[in-house]
């Protein structure tokens, strides 16, 4: 049995929080890196490099890459044999992320209450996701996301006579809606299966696997990268102004679900696709 101080959960979160928002991961700088070299519009490869020029600057200089600084949602793979010591586990992920963004002069973006309102001013609570696993190691992922994409998501409860096809259709037809609204070139992070609230889960951990790797389901490898190819095709394009570089990527995770039902849920990401893993 190994013993974690909730000390140590709070520092690292509060690091966590504001590096994720100061640098992007290297699957997504080098995607768009590599997409503005690719592209062929005029307007989109312009637009592209100042993405290029933007990550240079916020790393440079230590400041948010995007003035929306999100909601912070919060991965905790827990080992079954650790022992977590010092305050409750909850409270100490949003002293964490307190911290992070009032160190890290990050804009607090959470109202307390969704029709009442008022600024909660340090960013909390975040979106907690509990899994208890082997092992006495703690991995944390943390992923701020703004919500000029998160607007653009949607769920369907598909049924099962939809198939891949209604799948397909349901994933296109999101990303058209989406249009230039969600900052694109997007990521998009999809869950099939489940239930109502399992599918969303899904798509909102899609988002976190790294641009370039593939389901390891044959089936589901295939659809990614068909669906890439579809939805760079669709031309809308970098700030929805053309071009051919729609998307960065599409993550797709499944689960096992009922015999009646098809859920999906579709999670639109920006360019800016923060996420940073820790493990402690």
């Amino acid at each position: 049995m190994r013993t974690v101080s909730t000390d140590i959960i709070i520092k690292n979160i509060k690091e966590m929080c504001i590096e994720a928002n100061y640098v992007l991961s290297s699957d997504v700088s080098s995607r768009i890196i590599a997409a503005e070299k690719e592209e062929d519009n005029i307007i989109g490869k312009r637009i592209l490099g100042q993405l290029v020029e933007n990550m240079a600057i916020a790393k440079e200089e230590n400041i948010p890459i995007c003035q929306d600084t999100g909601m912070t949602t919060v991965f905790i793979k827990i080992g079954q044999d650790v022992h977590i010591e010092g305050m409750l586990l909850e409270d100490a992920v949003n002293e964490g992320i307190r911290q992070g963004y009032s160190e890290g002069y990050l804009r607090k973006s959470v109202v307390e209450d969704p029709l009442n309102r008022t600024n909660t001013k340090d960013n909390t609570p975040g979106i907690i996701h509990y899994e208890i696993v082997a092992g006495e190691d703690i991995e944390i992922t943390v992923a701020p996301k703004g919500f000029g994409s998160e607007n653009m998501s949607r769920v369907y409860m598909l049924k099962p006579a939809d198939g891949e096809d209604g799948v397909k259709n349901a994933i296109i037809e999101t990303v058209k809606l989406a249009g230039p609204n969600a900052c694109p070139p997007i990521v998009v992070g999809v869950g099939i299966g489940g239930n109502f609230e399992k599918c969303t889960y899904l798509a909102k951990k899609a988002l976190t696997r790294k641009l370039g790797t593939y389901s390891d389901k044959p089936h589901i490898e295939k659809m990614e990268k068909e669906l890439l190819e579809e939805i760079n095709s669709l031309g809308i394009g970098p700030g929805g102004l053309g071009g051919k570089t729609t998307a960065l990527g599409i993550n797709i995770e499944t689960y096992a679900t009922h015999i009646a039902g098809l859920p999906l849920a579709i999670n639109i990401c920006c360019h800016v696709n923060r996420h940073i893993t820790r493990i402690i």
